[in-house]
């Protein structure tokens, strides 16, 4: 069974909501579209207070090259456009919808001919892809327009998608894959013909026996897209490390996956190529996970972007009592939710509920010198060593030990028996190592 090779860990999965189906979620009254939900620049905005969208109408167009559009999932009219909080805590300005409760809210669908799909060109996918708003669904949300432009002088030898979903706790890429397996790879035959890429991989981690059995099925009529079981370790997810597992290439530092000849996408990311081209869909919806081991109904929620928190954790059952934390994402790379209200966004794969008993930060020691945080890294750094130059703001001696080259995985966080903020020091190092442009 394939895996990375150097560092990573082995925490419990707590794949609560493995086997709950995806479950369409609709809001309320208003919702509020971040102008920024993808790597690059925000989006420019397009309507003013007064105007009526539909579902599927672009309300802000791309501002830049590594930009990404967005685009109303509901009927409404526009009430204002404002400041609102992320789930970051960060404000960031977004658009205003007050749904139209006696319009049709359904998604927009013009399937195209059999034909149609035919005599699309590379060129054609990847300005489709572009205008509906496409970004990485696996949490990074880089344009998929950018990543899809291969650059003179390079080819594409794979279309990796991943499928590993490592972060604990989360369960949408499984759900997807376990109803969705034909879209998915449909959209992955996309990708392939928008890079003259030859063959696609799929890699799933070995704790998903459905999704491995759905895609294996639906993928017998591909023959030049195969299933590859990976072994379940963290970070199997990372890009990296996927492609490594996958192809046995490895990235060397500062490069990018496409000098080793591969492009890694997202299984979510190929689904919603699907139905942007297929169905000239954009991007208004995706599927997170809401759980937690005191949540009563959990699930994997198929949810327009722009709806709050509050509203999917209603639809899980409601905030428990012993709630401690609400995570945005998962365990090992989300950031704790500031506020609740805070709406969705194309980068909103899960919402974590920890109680109290898990959400304590243990009291951290002094450096035990044990060096588990080096054999843990993926990367080969030295978290030890760059916390140490952190705390001492040594950032040229941070950037000169590597510390960009940091995927914020936590592994070493998470292993350190002294319970020291590791990667929050990392973090810092490589903030002002960007804005000190050491």
């Amino acid at each position: 069974m394939k895996t990375f090779r150097k560092g990573g860990i082995h925490p419990a999965a707590d794949k609560l909501t493995a086997d709950a189906p995806i479950t369409d979620v609709t809001p309320t009254s208003l919702i509020r579209l971040m102008l920024s939900q993808s790597i690059g620049a925000p989006a420019k905005c397009i309507v003013k207070p007064g105007d009526t969208v539909a579902p599927g109408q672009m309300i802000a167009e791309a501002a830049g090259f590594v930009s990404a559009p967005v685009h109303s999932p509901v009927a409404g009219t526009v009430k204002r456009i404002e400041s609102v909080r992320n789930p970051k805590g960060l404000w960031q300005e977004s658009v205003v919808i007050e749904i139209d409760s006696d319009a049709s809210q359904q998604p927009p669908s013009q399937p195209r001919t059999a034909k149609e799909m035919n005599d699309l060109s590379p060129a054609d996918i990847i300005k489709e892809v572009g205008e509906a708003g496409i970004v990485g669904l696996g949490g990074a949300t880089f344009p998929t327009r950018v990543k899809l432009s291969v650059p003179d002088g390079k080819k594409a030898d794979f279309i990796l998608l991943n499928g590993a979903e490592c972060e604990p706790f989360l369960t949408c890429d499984d759900a997807l894959m376990r109803e969705s397996p034909e879209e998915i790879l449909k959209g992955t035959l996309l990708l392939m013909k928008a890079t003259s890429a030859p063959k696609a991989i799929v890699g799933i981690e070995e704790n998903k026996p459905q999704a491995i059995k759905a895609m294996r099925s639906a993928a017998s009529a591909y023959p030049e897209i195969s299933i590859v079981v990976l072994r379940k370790k963290y970070p199997q997810g990372s890009e990296k490390q996927l492609i490594e597992a996958l192809t046995g290439r490895k990235v060397p530092p500062g490069a990018l996956p496409i000098d080793v000849g591969a492009i890694v996408d997202n299984v979510a990311t190929a689904f919603a190529v699907w139905e942007a081209i297929a169905l000239r869909r954009p991007l208004t919806h995706r599927i997170v996970t809401v759980t937690g081991p005191s949540l009563t109904n959990g699930g994997n929620f198929r949810a327009p972007f722009g709806i709050p928190f509050s509203d999917l954790i209603e639809v899980a059952g409601g905030l428990p009592e012993d709630t401690g934390k609400v995570i945005s994402g998962g365990p090992m790379m989300g950031q704790a939710a500031a506020d609740l209200s805070a709406p969705t966004t194309k980068g909103t794969g899960g919402i974590l509920i920890l109680p109290e008993s898990m959400s304590e930060r243990k009291e951290a020691g002094p450096c035990i010198r044990c060096a588990n945080c080096v054999s843990a890294c993926p990367m080969g750094l030295e978290p030890y060593l760059l916390m140490l130059q952190a705390q001492n703001s040594l950032w040229a001696d941070t950037k000169e030990h590597s510390a960009m080259a940091c995927l914020e995985c936590g592994c070493c966080s998470y292993i350190c028996p002294a319970h020291r903020p590791l990667l929050d020091y990392i973090k810092l190092a490589k903030t002002h190592i960007r804005r000190d442009k050491l």
